[in-house]
């Protein structure tokens, strides 16, 4: 029995299930990833699409909270970074500046407040087991969502079967970027201008001011007539 037992097999053992997740989530964060920066260098493939993966319907709901957890872990250190960066040193690491600064007390300042992101940052390796995909995490994703109180992942399913087991495939995709922006359409003006009038019926109006003006002339004529 499962009782009390939340999620999917997906036929595997534990052990091979948490790796099978892990590298999914990986995999949607390192799509993130500059890659023009040498510390990803060693990752030769380009990603196809920014911030998206394709898998299998029931991968893609297992792995979201485990992406919308690491999202908000490294979202919520955001004060405590940029506190940290008031008290970091000015000069290179190796240096006179940098040693005199490690021997004050700003340093001691620096290293309380940066504290809750190491903190942070060794949480969600523990949870992906990947350095690069928690640099991409901190650095790029989680400064993007720092106003969004939740929700940073979609999946959307594909109507187009896997080939060979014919598996339904969804896309599991950050928010944001791909967004549908709804715009209400404004109704149509079909009364025309009071002061204008319309193209089609200017021969008519001209025949109707022909008719007045030849209207006294044939009642002259018919009244001659009436007299001889």
């Amino acid at each position: 029995m499962r009782h009390r037992r939340k999620g999917r097999k997906l036929g595997r053992n534990p052990n091979h299930q948490r790796a099978l997740l892990r590298n999914l989530a990986s995999a949607l964060i390192l799509t993130e990833r500059d890659t023009e920066d040498l510390r990803y260098i060693e990752l030769e493939s380009e990603p196809a699409v920014k911030g998206r993966i394709v898998t299998t319907v029931s991968k893609a709901k297992e792995v979201r909270p485990l992406v919308e957890k690491c999202v908000t872990i490294a979202k919520r250190s955001i004060p405590a970074q940029q506190a940290a960066a008031e008290f970091q040193a000015d000069s290179p690491r190796g240096s006179d500046g940098w040693k005199s600064w490690r021997g004050s007390d700003r340093w001691k300042q620096w290293n309380d407040a940066i504290a809750p992101v190491v903190a942070a940052r060794r949480r969600c390796l523990q949870l992906l087991g990947d350095k690069k995909a928690v640099s991409v995490l901190f650095e790029e994703i989680a400064p993007r969502f720092e106003d969004r109180p939740g929700g940073y992942t979609r999946v959307l399913k594909i109507a187009k079967p896997r080939l060979g087991d014919a598996g339904q495939q969804a896309i599991l995709e950050f928010v944001g970027v791909r967004d549908r922006v709804q715009v209400k359409s404004e109704k149509p003006a079909f009364d025309a201008p009071e002061d204008e009038t319309p193209a089609d019926d200017a021969p008519a109006a001209e025949a109707a001011e022909d008719s007045t003006e030849a209207a006294p002339e044939e009642a002259a004529a018919e009244a001659e007539e009436k007299k001889d």
